[in-house]
């Protein structure tokens, strides 16, 4: 598996298919957060913007080797359900890496007070809830991107806008890990309080298992 990993990781840097969507995520930091604005609702909308991304992500990974590559590398890998669980985890670790170096970044731009500037927010409780909250919307997104793309669905003009769809449901919808996540670092921002989402992070970690196990049980059928 580690060879794997370090093929798709590989594939995905020598490609540059990666950089749109890191230019996505920068420009959305670069408009939704600001130099002194609030930190929790910043670390908010910033694991808020790390959910399409992620589902980009999986995405580029899931389409990147041609056909004949594809089977190839399932054959070496030992099935084709390992190389799909290889491309899954590779995106997935793309987006937290992403997520993390978002976090910290706002962190040190954030002001660690709350929304009405009347009490302190400890910097290391809001940097532990904004990485949780970021792990969440990865996840959710890692799912989001493994049902909208090869093997699930296979044709691009359908899997677009699934994707699309879904990652502005993910975040609007009640019930969704995501938005359940972000919506209590925005309480949390009025409050003083620094939520720890791991309820959240366990459903989304459920979810994001189940996709993948759809992912890969259908990647064997259609390699």
């Amino acid at each position: 598996m580690t060879a794997l990993l370090g093929y798709h990781t590989a594939l995905l840097l020598r490609s540059q298919r990666w950089l749109p969507p890191v230019v996505l995520y920068g420009a959305l930091l670069a408009v939704g957060v600001g130099m002194g604005d609030p930190l929790l609702d910043s670390l908010g909308y910033a694991a808020a913007a790390l959910l399409p991304v992620a589902a980009w992500l999986v995405r580029i990974c899931a389409t990147q080797e041609p056909y004949a590559a594809r089977h190839v590398t399932a054959t070496a890998a030992g099935g084709p359900v390992r190389a799909q669980l290889a491309v899954l985890v590779t995106a997935l670790a793309a987006a937290g890496l992403l997520g993390a170096v978002g976090t910290v970044l706002t962190v040190l731009l954030g002001d660690a007070r709350t929304t009405d500037r009347t009490a302190a927010i400890p910097l290391p409780g809001a940097l532990a809830s904004g990485l949780l909250a970021a792990a969440v919307c990865a996840l959710t997104g890692a799912a989001l991107g493994a049902l909208c793309t090869w093997p699930v669905l296979t044709g691009r003009g359908w899997s677009l806008a699934a994707l699309s769809l879904g990652a502005l449901l993910l975040l609007v919808t009640a019930g969704s890990p995501a938005r359940t996540a972000v919506s209590a670092l925005i309480s949390g921002s009025r409050t003083g309080d620094t939520p720890l989402s791991l309820l959240p992070l366990a459903a989304a970690a459920a979810v994001a298992t189940a996709a993948a196990a759809l992912s890969c049980g259908l990647s064997s059928r259609r390699t």
